[in-house]
């Protein structure tokens, strides 16, 4: 579905009057920002979305604890690398339901008892209706937890890792839109019909700033080619840069591990991706629509992966490499795990059965296991080893 050809919906009376307000339209990145992260209405600042596999969508520590108990030695590895008996801390942000830094905690109790002792779980979470329900989730965690801003982490950097699973894809993007001749910034306007109220549709705006438009050629947009029509469309990641220096503000020596959709650029802007990567997710269904219902799905765009290392540089950080999920997960004992279900005893067939398919979902390249590990350390702070999941796999 092209940008020209997505239909109209009806506005919702509270984005109605936040539109009359702005003057009628507002960027596509101002527009995300509200449907996902508005306190009252958007879909995560309300505590409205649900994640797991009965919820709007299923992120890998929903399917069960398998996937913490892999990635628990990768985030061990680096916080026993850092120097000296001082605290730790094992950060996340966006801890959607709680159940990775619950499950994560658990492991880290179990497996690694001396270095549990030293470790707290900071949970960064602006929207307040996750938060409620994370504190409950974590409510008999094994570790201390504290609930903090990156401002107020800022103040007081802690040493540790921090992980962001399935965060920065739910940055508001950019959505720019080639009209045959110039590139512009789409925007969301109201749309006023006699019949059926006020409604809502994409809409191409003004051209692109140069500064802006200067980031295009390296993506390889400029030039734009025969091959992108009028209405070709894509993202940018403006909130990559400020993020990335929030992170750094909030850590003053480890590791961030970004796990989340993305692609290298040439996938990513790809002549054939003409509407880009944008969907919406509610309640196990997807569409490609953003204007359906705001407030009530999840809207997400994958990462551009050169963008990421770009911003990240900037920020100071430096890589430490980045592999898809499913090598990622074979590398930290995955396919042994797979046959340990089969020596298990006791257990009945259909508990082995579902906690395979789980299993299999996680490397599925098809889904979960095409999303992307990407790696890096402070570029100012301890040189961390060789990371677990680079590594060939073990031998089964």
């Amino acid at each position: 579905m092209s940008p020209a050809a997505a239909p109209s919906h009806p506005a919702p009376a509270w984005l109605e009057q936040r539109l009359r307000a702005a003057g009628g339209s507002v960027p596509f990145l101002t527009y995300m920002q509200w449907a996902l992260h508005d306190p009252e209405h958007g879909a995560y600042g309300s505590g409205r979305l649900q994640v797991g596999p009965r919820g709007d969508f299923a992120t890998s520590p929903s399917l069960g604890p398998d996937f913490a108990e892999l990635l628990a030695p990768q985030l061990a590895q680096w916080l026993e690398a850092l120097p000296g008996p001082e605290p730790l801390a094992l950060v996340e942000a966006g801890p959607g339901e709680g159940d990775l830094a619950l499950q994560l905690a658990q492991a880290l109790q179990r497996q690694w008892p001396q270095l549990a002792v030293r470790t707290e779980l900071v949970l960064i979470e602006p929207n307040p209706g996750m938060a409620e329900r994370q504190r409950a989730r974590l409510a008999d965690a094994p570790l201390p937890c504290r609930w903090l801003s990156f401002e107020q982490l800022a103040q007081q950097p802690v040493r540790g890792v921090l992980l962001a699973h399935e965060v920065l894809d739910a940055l508001a993007v950019e959505r720019i839109e080639w009209d045959g001749s110039l590139w512009r910034r789409q925007r969301v306007a109201l749309h006023e019909d006699p019949a059926a109220g006020p409604s809502l549709r994409l809409e191409p705006g003004e051209p692109l700033e140069p500064r802006i438009a200067a980031q295009l050629e390296p993506l390889g947009l400029v030039p734009a080619g025969a091959q992108r029509q009028s209405g070709w469309c894509t993202e940018l990641h403006p909130g990559l840069g400020s993020w990335l220096q929030q992170a750094a503000s909030a850590l003053s020596d480890g590791a961030l591990l970004v796990i989340d959709y993305a692609h290298e650029a040439w996938r990513y802007y790809a002549p054939q991706r003409s509407n880009g990567t944008l969907m919406a997710y509610r309640q196990q269904q997807a569409t490609n629509d953003p204007l359906l219902e705001p407030g009530h799905w999840d809207l997400t765009a994958h990462l551009c992966i050169e963008s990421l290392e770009a911003a990240a540089v900037a920020q100071g950080w430096s890589s430490l490499g980045h592999r898809r999920q499913g090598e990622a997960l074979l590398a930290l004992g995955l396919a042994q795990r797979l046959h340990g279900l089969q020596q298990q005893s006791g257990v009945p067939l259909d508990a082995l059965l579902s906690r395979r398919e789980a299993l299999l979902r996680l490397v599925d390249p098809h889904a979960l296991g095409d999303f992307r590990w990407l790696a890096f350390q402070r570029q100012d702070a301890t040189s961390l080893p060789p990371a677990l999941f680079l590594q060939d796999p073990p031998m089964a």
